[in-house]
């Protein structure tokens, strides 16, 4: 009897073996709509770049610079248009971490009570809202110049139990300070972006209301793996997602729809290295965007227009 296994039927066995792997590896990373949207991004440059972040234009201006002082790993990042300073939070050893804009260490803020912190946002001066990620709770805390400690039992809290899948829980962080959104990031499995309102609650004469909004469409279209961090725009009113298993920040315009990328691959905006573990991105009044990665590098771009 002749062998089934001849050699072009074994060559054919292992071409179409391969062609299912290539087509499970592009539909896990997304690779078919990324494709699609790099056509989309070109074509549409120059009616998008003016009324938008434009990421494509940003190059790096600080690359991988360690932030010293540190022995746990850093998540998240906010700009405080006050102190014109960047606030992080560590989990290993809750701390919420002040750093300059050239990441440099400021001081650090001891956090009780908090189990696992993953995001801090700036909301208005002296206020914040940070993520307990596990339990999924959002605790507005007070910061002045003169604070060393951050209580959580002294903290408004509000706990939602939405779509609970213990650690890949909240992420990331936004606040549209025009509308009073809250916008929260939700890591993975799945991939979602919640819009809160009426979170903190800033008027005491009003009765404690919250309204959560999800847009499962919206969040179909972010052709990411997870979800890292978040960042509101409040000129363009676009919200920036930055994915770390994607190496990429994406931005969204006022439709959810994405418009335009930066890449943290090698190579890409004048990277010599591409960033390891994003954890943090935030944007400061001028447009320079401030990235953290694990572990504890801070990163910079500015946007950098050709005559």
């Amino acid at each position: 009897m002749r062998s089934l296994l001849t050699p072009w039927r074994l060559v054919a066995a292992l071409l179409l073996l391969v062609l299912l792997l290539l087509g499970v590896a592009a539909q896990q990373f997304r690779l078919f709509e990324r494709g699609l949207f790099v056509l989309q991004e070109w074509r549409h440059a120059s009616e998008w770049r003016e009324r938008s972040i434009w990421l494509p234009d940003y190059r790096v201006v600080i690359e991988a610079k360690p932030i010293e002082g540190l022995s746990d790993d850093v998540s998240a990042l906010t700009y405080d248009p006050d102190r014109h300073s960047l606030f992080t939070v560590t989990n290993q050893k809750p701390e919420i971490i002040e750093l300059s804009l050239d990441g440099h260490l400021i001081r650090r803020i001891e956090l009780v009570g908090f189990g696992d912190p993953e995001a801090i946002e700036y909301i208005s001066k002296g206020v914040y809202v940070i993520t307990d990620e596990r339990e999924q709770r959002l605790l507005k805390v007070r910061v002045d110049e003169g604070t060393t400690r951050v209580d959580a039992a002294a903290s408004q809290q509000l706990s939602l139990g939405i779509g609970l899948s213990g650690n890949k829980g909240f992420e990331g962080l936004a606040y549209d300070t025009t509308g009073r959104r809250l916008f929260v990031a939700k890591e993975r499995d799945p991939v979602r972006i919640y819009e809160i309102h009426g979170f903190p609650h800033t008027n005491p004469d009003k009765p404690f209301a919250v309204h959560v909004v999800d847009d499962p469409k919206r969040d179909a279209r972010l052709f990411v793996r997870d979800l890292s961090s978040l960042q509101y725009d409040d000129r363009s009113g676009h919200l920036l997602a930055l994915s770390d298993e994607s190496r990429l920040v994406l931005e969204l315009n006022a439709d959810g729809l994405p418009i335009s990328t930066l890449s943290l691959l090698r190579g890409m905006h004048g990277l010599k290295r591409g960033v390891p573990q994003a954890e943090g991105v935030a944007m400061d009044n001028d447009g320079n965007l401030y990235l953290v990665s694990e572990p504890n590098l801070f990163y910079v771009f500015s946007r950098q227009v050709a005559d």
